[in-house]
């Protein structure tokens, strides 16, 4: 009698490679590379912990001045494995130091949610995102559904949304949804270049308040936020680096920010 033999699916389907993140630093800009490109960059647990740990190093390191994100291989992120720390998408959203996304070719579902938390976004023209977690019965669990609408109106978000529309990196540009799009590659990391080149020359202070300012602003009324900003412009008063700007300005050179 032949029997059947039952396969293993675990043997059967071969488990994607791990990822890891590449982290580099000059001039007062830590690169983060998201490495799984035969998975288009999809998040795991071991990358989603990496990127929390490094969202925290670069809160607390007085040297590190922004964070950038970007992909390997021709995407930026396909999307999180179902174990990736819930804690990854807030931690980068929270960071008091300004932040960009680089973007080029796929930022899908929570990838894509990803990309939002960024202050600042450069996408390729080539570039695509999607949010399709409704066409598998999910819905976006890392601020899509929040973040999205903030950037480019509810009409918009909910045809991502509830279609799956794919945006084009132009069409990202029109809507809102990116601060820069580049025609292709060479395009794209000259504007990143010039992106960093211009916030970290900015003083760290006063890049981080201003950035306060903007995202408390949501939550509060016109006056209320009139005064936020009083008050935050009064507490920058107090400090070295703004000292040290009008010094600068006076004698004609560049300043020489410490961010304190």
């Amino acid at each position: 009698m032949i029997r059947a033999t039952r396969r293993n699916p675990e043997r059967a389907r071969p488990a994607r490679a791990a990822g890891h993140i590449e982290v580099a630093s000059a001039g007062g800009c830590v690169t983060a590379t998201l490495a799984r490109p035969a998975a288009r960059n999809r998040l795991d647990a071991a990358m989603g912990r990496r990127l929390v740990e490094l969202a925290e190093e670069v809160e607390d390191d007085a040297g590190a001045l922004m964070l950038v994100i970007r992909g390997a291989g021709g995407n930026f992120c396909a999307g999180f494995d179902d174990d990736a720390d819930p804690a990854v998408v807030e931690s980068i959203a929270l960071l008091s130091k300004p932040t960009l996304a680089i973007i080029d070719g796929v930022a899908a579902e929570e990838g894509m949610e990803l990309a939002l938390a960024a202050d600042l976004r450069i996408a390729a023209q080539s570039a695509r995102f999607t949010m399709g977690q409704l066409g598998r019965g999910r819905m976006p669990r890392f601020g899509g559904t929040q973040r999205l609408p903030r950037l480019i109106g509810a009409a918009h978000a909910l045809r991502m949304l509830l279609t799956g529309a794919a945006v084009a990196g132009g069409e990202a540009m029109r809507l809102g949804l990116v601060t820069y799009v580049a025609s292709g590659r060479a395009e794209l990391e000259r504007t990143a270049g010039e992106v960093v080149r211009a916030v970290t020359s900015r003083g760290p202070l006063a890049a981080r308040l201003a950035k306060e300012a903007v995202r408390k602003g949501f939550d509060l009324t016109l006056d209320q936020g009139i005064r936020l900003e009083e008050d935050l412009y009064a507490l920058l008063q107090t400090t070295a680096d703004r000292a040290e700007g009008v010094r600068a300005f006076l004698e004609k050179r560049k300043p020489l920010f410490r961010g304190v």
